[in-house]
């Protein structure tokens, strides 16, 4: 999900194959309007979009559509090397993090016509900061022509181990009041067992991944990587350095995560799945996957640290339209039908991959408690009331923000503190931060 973002000109589109040999497809002859769509997904995300993509085609016998899929890892590459080849697919992914250089670059096309014409979709009725992260003006992300429309929200919640806690006797989380951290070591320290006697906990408290989980825990003790411009990076504060020492201190003090050690012979995610770990982040495209665990899990917020109120964030993925597709209404109607008709959300709902872009949809999903997770309105604090977009999705490119987990490693072996850390890597990030500034700038002349 981290943003890769390109500084591009005057490319894009599909000029060459790559599925739009069909003529124009929207005249109303025999002709059937041919996409291609490219999308990235685990094999539970890419089951239900071939599904779903195959309905919709059964609903619109004029259009074929090609689907190419990728792994995740490989989707920014191969997206990349779509956009500098000039041969992007009709309708794709993009990151939130990418729209401004995607625009500027002429890889988009503005689809506002096409979505708010349509007769059978009304995206009032989507999240609104759902749709606001694809408005760009030229100047502003969240107002102005509409690029492309939302893939899904995807907050990025708490799980915990609901049997674990049951087998030991340990009263369960609440799930309106968070943890103080010093109250989530001491249960993850009663949860760190050595249960065969070998002189090795065969069962830990936390696995969290640096990448994905340190923002919880510097936003919820007042810190940021960037000021309220954007435009200076904020990670020498002490309250920062803080919340990144607390996050080492959870292996190397207080021994509640597995070391680097146990980790290369069974990962925290593999842990996680066999039941051996008290807490896990978990995402709605996890849903599918976790419906197999040995155990019973719910989700609860995230441990607060001096602000007393927990954080996370609210990540999102696009799905656009090339700006040189043969096809354009007929591109935007299958962005419509993914992301906001009311039939497709239900099919991609119902493979339990994401929670519903359709609000009244998603509040009935959330109330139904029969359903894994119970406390599925977590999902949806986190989009009403708390999350937060991933600190490299405000900025034009995040080179600077990738740089701070590229050189991170020695804080989490313990070997260099975290205040060391941020005062070295300040300037280095800043630097980087001031060339995605130029590079903006350069963009929109």
């Amino acid at each position: 999900m981290m943003a890769f973002v390109l500084v591009l000109a005057g490319c894009g589109g599909n000029n060459n194959g790559g599925g739009n040999t069909g003529g124009s497809g929207e005249g109303g002859g025999n002709e059937k309007a041919e996409l291609t769509f490219m999308f990235r997904g685990g094999p539970e995300e890419q089951k239900a979009y071939k599904d779903t993509v195959a309905q919709y085609e059964k609903d619109h016998p004029n259009v074929k559509v090609k689907v190419i899929t990728t792994a995740p890892d490989q989707y920014a590459t191969k997206l990349k090397a779509a956009i500098t080849g000039n041969s992007l697919p009709d309708v794709f992914f993009f990151d939130t993090g990418d729209l401004r250089a995607y625009v500027n670059g002429g890889v988009l096309l503005d689809i506002t016509q096409y979505v708010e014409g349509m007769e059978n979709v009304d995206i009032s009725k989507l999240w609104q900061k759902g749709v606001d992260l694809y408005r760009y003006d030229g100047n502003q992300v969240g107002q102005g022509a509409i690029y492309g429309l939302p893939k899904d929200l995807g907050p990025f919640s708490l799980g915990y181990n609901k049997t674990m806690f049951e087998e030991a006797g340990i009263p369960l989380p609440d799930k309106d009041k968070p943890y103080t951290w010093e109250e989530f070591i001491k249960v993850n320290q009663q949860l760190t067992i050595d249960k065969n006697g070998d002189g090795k906990p065969d069962q830990y408290g936390t696995g969290f991944n640096v990448n994905w989980s340190l923002q919880a825990f510097v936003w919820s003790n007042g810190a940021d990587w960037l000021d309220e411009t954007g435009t200076k990076v904020t990670i020498d504060d002490p309250k920062f350095a803080e919340a990144l020492q607390y996050f080492a201190d959870m292996q190397n003090v207080y021994k509640i995560t597995p070391s680097i050690e146990d980790a290369q012979t069974l990962d925290t995610y593999q842990r996680w799945m066999k039941g051996e770990l008290a807490f896990f982040p978990v995402g709605p495209w996890d849903l599918a996957t976790y419906e197999s665990l040995p155990f019973d899990y719910d989700l609860i917020p995230y441990p607060a640290g001096s602000t007393g109120e927990t954080a996370t964030w609210l990540g999102s993925l696009g799905v656009g339209v090339s700006s040189k597709t043969k096809n354009p209404q007929a591109a935007a109607e299958l962005v419509a039908y993914l992301t906001a008709s009311e039939q497709g959300q239900q099919a991609l709902v119902d493979a339990k991959i994401q929670i519903p872009n359709l609000v009244e949809m998603a509040e009935a999903w959330a109330a139904n408690e029969s359903t894994k997770p119970a406390n599925k309105q977590e999902f949806l604090q986190i989009v009403n009331e708390y999350g937060r977009p991933l600190p490299g999705y405000r900025t034009y490119n995040a080179e600077w923000y990738q740089l701070f987990f590229t050189d991170i490693q020695p804080v989490l072996d313990g070997k260099v503190t975290a205040a060391e850390y941020v005062k070295a890597e300040q300037p280095k990030m800043q630097k980087l931060l001031d060339k995605a500034i130029e590079q903006e700038q350069k963009s929109k002349k």
